[in-house]
């Protein structure tokens, strides 16, 4: 029962909006960040777990990083070798011309100087075969180890030195000799290594996409478990929201009420 001292039914009001009031900051922060678990505030312990799997998240974006840089240089080695093997046809077709003793010392001459030209510009391509400092098929070429996982596993990355293992292989000719000799020879080598570099490269871009779908798939699970543990319920929260506003305003209503009733007990005292 309220008195002109201690109005109880005021005070009840109160605590009621009070109340509404908290639950209606909690609801808000809920909608305005879309996170049932903003912080530690909101459950400690949750949020811990969230803050690991973020971190796992992260780490997994950071490794995927690395692998792309080494895709890239994979791709560009793999580019080049291409095209130093379509370039091997071209010389095989010029060093059977030059093969052939019936030619003439001018088109000799001329077919000598298109040999040279082939071989110099596959070795050019070798050469320019560098994506962001690194190269995979130059002279003294190093295999490349790239971080993989979260564990800090190493992918490998063979390296292969076309330099030494096809560029110097094409000697000069001075005769058809020399030329029948090297198409027997170091030509054959030298297309060979050339088909081995294309597959061991083929064989690291297969592995490195591997990898990174694999840390794709385990980012996203990770991303997804993150998600159930924190994301809000925005739907649920927005018609909770409306009936909290409606609530404390009653509220407001109620607590207006019960601070009358010590004024008209004071009337009814004071007349």
């Amino acid at each position: 029962m309220s008195s002109i001292n201690t109005n109880s039914s005021a005070l009840s009001g109160l605590d009621r909006y009070n109340s509404l009031s908290t639950q209606l900051n909690q609801t808000g922060k809920r909608i305005s960040t879309g996170l049932k678990v903003a912080d530690a505030l909101d459950n400690g312990a949750v949020f811990a777990i969230a803050q690991g799997l973020r971190s796992d998240s992260s780490s997994l974006s950071a490794v995927n990083g690395q692998l792309g840089a080494a895709q890239g240089a994979v791709n560009v080695a793999s580019a080049a070798a291409t095209n130093i093997s379509n370039s091997l046809s071209d010389v095989r077709d010029t060093l059977l011309q030059l093969a052939d003793s019936s030619l003439s010392a001018n088109a000799r001459s001329q077919l000598q100087a298109q040999y040279t030209s082939q071989t110099q510009q596959i070795s050019s391509q070798i050469g320019s075969a560098t994506y962001n400092g690194t190269n995979l098929i130059s002279a003294g070429a190093q295999n490349q180890s790239v971080i993989q996982d979260t564990s800090a596993n190493q992918l490998t990355v063979q390296a292969q030195d076309l330099n030494a293992g096809a560029a110097s292989l094409l000697t000069p000719v001075n005769n058809a000799n020399q030329a029948a000799a090297l198409l027997n020879g170091g030509f054959q080598t030298a297309a060979s290594n050339v088909g081995t570099a294309l597959n061991s490269l083929a064989a690291s871009a297969t592995a490195i996409s591997n990898q990174v779908n694999t840390n794709l798939s385990a980012a996203n699970a990770t991303d997804q478990g993150l998600g159930a543990l924190v994301d809000a319920n925005l739907a649920k929260d927005a018609a909770l929201q409306s009936s909290q506003q409606v609530g404390q305003q009653l509220a407001t209503q109620s607590l207006g009420i019960a601070n009358t009733a010590p004024k008209v007990l004071g009337n009814l005292f004071g007349g």
